[in-house]
């Protein structure tokens, strides 16, 4: 088979893959926060969750680092490293590995809010994320 064919069917389904991938994770994370007590997910009060400034450490919010957009690349407010787009429309990498998302939840929840994320907190993120698609939502 042609290099080139194989190239445009990796180009092709991976991006697919990766899709399919993070909704399974989304569906697996949101049980497991339904479990733990949360109520049905939603997009709007996570946006809102995600734009809100906490003071228990410092100024700060979900937007400070990773930006009101979730479309575009953000920049830690501390160490400078650049973040990739959290939209999975943007970034496919994105909300594909369940550890991953739980171990973020836990390490910029406790650093930005000054405590762990509710499961409904979690579950509210989690759909905002997922569902971001605009440039500016």
């Amino acid at each position: 088979m042609n290099k080139h064919i194989i190239t445009i069917i990796l180009f092709i389904f991976i991006p697919i893959n990766f899709a399919y991938a993070g909704n399974n994770v989304v569906n697996k994370l949101l049980q497991e926060y339904i479990t733990q007590g949360a109520n049905t997910a939603d997009a709007e009060q996570g946006k809102q969750l995600w734009q809100k400034t906490f003071t228990k450490n410092e100024k700060r919010s979900c937007a400070s680092c990773h930006t009101k957009y979730l479309t575009q690349y953000g920049k830690h407010v501390k160490t400078g490293k650049v973040i990739k787009p959290m939209s999975p429309s943007f970034n496919p990498e994105r909300l594909t590995n369940s550890k991953k998302v739980n171990k973020w939840f836990k390490r910029n929840c406790k650093w930005t809010l000054g405590r762990e994320c509710s499961a409904q907190e979690k579950a509210n993120l989690l759909i905002y994320i997922n569902e971001s698609t605009d440039i500016q939502e």
